[in-house]
């Protein structure tokens, strides 16, 4: 299993719709299957369609979700689609770049300019660490109200107790949580 980074448009030239599926060439197959069970980030390209001529697209990774099945489409041979749950989009859309960091490193060229040609890869692999940092920028404000609440409960609970050990719950178990989805909505 990895993580990957899809790359979805306001108006796409394929039949995706982010919530349910994302419909792909057989180029991508193996990033796709490589996902398969495990957790993808969707971005948004600046072309907001598939006319070459098109602007308009934020630039920004938005949601995440979990690929559960991939299957091949039945009215187009060497397409796809890959069936996901546990939509959930960001509370704050997440450039690709803020100041000189690049969510993703394969974005970014040995000289500091932005690789294009990785950028028209349309199925990226994405490494766990950079997985993890677009989620917690995308959840920044829920991360910062539950740490704030955690350490409001810490305060009033201590009484004749230890301090508790310092746990840093991995971004994955908490966004899949009941609560965690609830206030990103």
């Amino acid at each position: 299993m990895a993580k990957a980074v899809l790359t979805t448009k306001v108006d796409p030239a394929y039949d995706d719709l982010p919530e349910t599926h994302y419909h792909f060439p057989r180029t991508y197959l193996r990033q796709v299957e490589a996902a398969l069970n495990d957790w993808i980030i969707y971005y948004e390209p600046r072309r907001s369609s598939g006319d070459l001529s098109s602007r308009g697209g934020r630039q920004c990774y938005f949601a995440t979700a979990r690929v559960i099945r991939i299957v091949p489409d039945p009215t187009r041979s060497d397409y796809f689609y890959a069936y996901v749950d546990s939509y959930l989009e960001f509370v704050r859309p997440v450039p690709f770049r803020e100041g000189g960091n690049y969510y993703e490193a394969v974005l970014r060229r040995e000289d500091g300019e932005t690789s294009k040609g990785a950028f028209g890869r349309s199925a990226r692999y994405l490494p766990e660490s950079e997985y993890e940092a677009i989620l917690r920028a995308g959840f920044v404000r829920i991360l910062e109200e539950s740490r704030s609440k955690e350490l409001k409960i810490e305060s009033h609970s201590r009484g004749f107790s230890e301090s508790p050990a310092e746990f840093e719950r991995p971004i994955v178990e908490r966004v899949i949580s009941r609560p965690f989805r609830d206030a990103a909505f």
